[in-house]
């Protein structure tokens, strides 16, 4: 057991990540409008994520360079280059200084379900000081530097993240006939949203900045990446079953007027007894909270590999930038400020860089100059390639979805 502990690295960070307050949503959507038959396309989100973290985490190990310095590295041309720098700095650094307020949201959600919101009146504003706790405990892990106390936090939140998803889905008694049917693929076009929300919730492009990342803090050889290999299926396949613990729970509740997980938590209470609305509400602040650190961190880590900073996570650079997005994330979750411009910008350029950086992983993970034997086998580039004609759909949809609505 202790080995196995030691062995748990950046997978986890990873599903910290891509399991947060937006994943939670869905998924809850998911179950209650459509029961258990969209199971199935988070088995196939899991497959893709899976496909797509292991090349990072391998290019990490392997080069023991950041993917953001892999992609400065390939290009000779200055204009192709920082072109597509500009889309990685603005989708991930942009994006996730965004979405910061809804992990921080999130988390102050399901604190709030439990404790009520306790707010302020400060010079004709109210401020939720919920929003201030998560922020102050994410600046202690960040602001540390240590990889292996933010791994073991996280790791720690992830665990309880899992208990209180997985026994909420346990004490609705699901009928299992009808879950094992919801891995059979349906497509109806009704549901043809959710299940390209269900696949962008799983896979997501600045995960893959993180891992590549991530990998180097944990291995250094060629002969670890069994271990980083292990590490990312375990903690994706884990992540993947939480979301699909999360549509069970939601599948049992038959209310129209379900629209988080808070409400989640509120309808399971007069069914399943009063803690099952604890359970769950731990379960979405465990999402918001380790994704309001993962969030910061990536977008560190992408400007660090971008920009050519050196040094580690201590430096005033890379701190300067987590802070950054942390702060905004805690000012526009405090005060309940959305700004719909940014998001809807931060959408349109995630759409753009999720084939984009498939696409570039595909090709790079197939250059002999780089990797070496550890190149793609076919088997890899022929998932691969599925992959990438899904993100461009994906990307291609998300800006549509985006430009329709302005």
């Amino acid at each position: 057991m202790k080995k196995w502990i030691t062995n748990i690295g950046p997978g986890a960070l990873v599903t910290a990540a891509f399991i947060g307050p937006g994943t939670v949503t869905v998924c809850t959507l998911a179950g209650v409008k459509f029961g258990y038959t969209l199971l199935w396309v988070l088995l196939l989100s899991i497959v893709a994520c899976v496909v797509l973290q292991e090349m990072a985490a391998r290019l990490g190990v392997i080069t023991q360079n950041e993917l953001s310095e892999v992609l400065k590295s390939q290009f000779r041309n200055k204009i192709l280059k920082w072109s597509l720098i500009g889309i990685v700095i603005s989708a991930i650094f942009i994006g996730n200084a965004a979405y910061e307020a809804g992990n921080i949201s999130g988390g102050v959600l399901g604190l709030s379900t439990i404790l009520g919101t306790p707010t302020l009146n400060l010079g004709g504003f109210t401020l939720n000081y919920q929003s201030l706790i998560i922020g102050i405990f994410a600046f202690v892990l960040l602001y540390i530097g240590n990889y292996k106390v933010l791994e073991r936090s996280l790791i720690i939140m992830v665990l309880s993240m899992s208990l209180a998803f997985i026994i909420a889905a346990l004490v609705t008694k699901p009928d299992l006939s009808l879950i094992f049917k919801g891995f059979v693929p349906a497509f109806e076009s009704e549901k043809i949203f959710m299940i390209i929300g269900l696949i962008g919730t799983t896979v997501v492009p600045y995960n893959l900045f993180l891992h590549a990342s991530l990998v180097k803090e944990k291995w250094n050889t060629p002969e670890q990446l069994p271990l980083a290999r292990k590490d990312t299926i375990i903690a994706i396949i884990g992540g993947g079953i939480m979301s699909m613990a999360i549509i069970i729970a939601g599948a049992a509740i038959q209310d129209t007027e379900v629209h988080n997980a808070a409400d989640l938590a509120k309808g399971l209470e007069p069914v399943f007894g009063v803690a099952a609305k604890y359970v769950l509400s731990l379960g979405l602040f465990a999402a918001g909270i380790t994704s309001a650190i993962t969030a910061p961190l990536a977008a560190a880590y992408v400007v660090k590999g971008c920009m050519g900073w050196k040094g580690g996570m201590k430096t005033k650079e890379f701190r300067s930038v987590w802070m950054f997005i942390l702060l905004i994330g805690v000012v526009f979750s405090s005060l309940g400020i959305k700004s719909i411009e940014i998001i809807q910008f931060a959408q349109i350029a995630n759409g753009l860089l999720l084939p984009i950086i498939a696409g570039f992983l595909l090709w790079v993970m197939n250059r002999k100059t780089l990797l070496g034997k550890y190149t793609n086998s076919w088997r890899q580039n022929f998932l691969g390639g599925m992959i990438l004609l899904v993100t461009i759909f994906l990307g291609m949809r998300s800006i549509w979805k985006v430009i329709s609505g302005l």
